[in-house]
């Protein structure tokens, strides 16, 4: 078995979209700004995070329809250079809820959130993980 992708359901699509490929600088695998579905991946693509209309799942499945409260989910982006890219996000739009700063001897991380309210962790390994 092989984990395929993290999809995200989000109420307003296009703007999630753009968040994660405008501000974030994540690779759409293919252009697809009004949904219902769209996947990204880093530099590298090895894993990718996906996107679906939370409206057309909701058709599929009969529930979901409502916004769910608190976090349900957090993204997870491996960053090089964390200061760096905090700052290039920043001046495209993002606004950090948290850091950069240590999280472990090990890893230093920094937090926002995506136009849906999920949080995304960006983390810079000052140790590489065994």
């Amino acid at each position: 078995m092989k984990l395929a992708q993290v999809r995200l359901l989000v109420a307003d699509f296009p703007r999630c979209y753009r968040f994660y490929r405008d501000v974030l600088a994540l690779k759409p695998q293919f252009e697809a700004e009004d949904g219902p579905y769209a996947k990204f991946t880093a530099d590298g693509g090895a894993a990718g995070v996906a996107l679906q209309d939370r409206a057309q799942m909701s058709q599929v499945l009969g529930e979901l329809a409502v916004e769910p409260t608190g976090y349900r989910s957090l993204v997870v982006l491996r960053i090089d250079e964390l200061d760096r890219y905090c700052e290039q996000i920043t001046a495209r739009g993002a606004v950090l809820v948290h850091g950069p700063s240590p999280m472990t001897d090990h890893m230093r991380v920094a937090h926002l959130k995506d136009p849906a309210g999920n949080l995304v962790e960006l983390q810079e390994w000052l140790v590489q993980p065994g």
